[in-house]
C-alpha cells in the first residue's frame, strides 16, 4: 500500500519521537528485504526500523531529503527508478553503516 508524502513523514516522525536523528539512517529502495535486512544487516526481530511505500519515486526522494536535512544519516542519489520504499533504521554496531 502506498502513502502520501505527508503521511509517511508523519509516520516516521511519530516513530522517532524523542530520538536523536543522527543515530538513524534513511534510504530508499525497490526491494526492502534485500536492502534493509540484507545490505544493511538489520534484524527483523531485534532492531528498530520502519518503512513506508511512497506513491512515486519522486515522493520517496523528497521524503529521504526531508530527513537527511534534519540530520538523519544517509545520502541522496541512491536507489533506482523503482525505489518508492522509504526506510529508516537505528544504526547499531551490527548494521552497515
Amino acid at each position: 500500500m502506498s502513502f502520501t508524502k505527508k503521511k509517511i513523514i508523519n509516520a516516521i516522525e511519530n516513530y522517532l519521537k524523542g530520538a536523536v536523528y543522527s543515530d538513524y539512517y534513511v534510504g530508499i529502495t525497490a526491494n526492502i528485504g534485500a536492502r534493509l535486512f540484507g545490505d544493511h544487516g538489520i534484524s527483523t526481530d531485534h532492531d528498530i526500523w520502519i518503512y513506508r511505500e511512497a506513491i512515486t519515486v519522486s515522493d520517496a526522494r523528497e521524503i529521504e531529503k526531508y530527513f537527511l536535512d534534519r540530520g538523519i544519516d544517509g545520502g541522496p542519489g541512491g536507489g533506482d527508478e523503482n525505489s518508492k520504499k522509504v526506510y529508516v533504521y537505528k544504526k547499531t554496531s551490527m548494521s552497515n553503516p
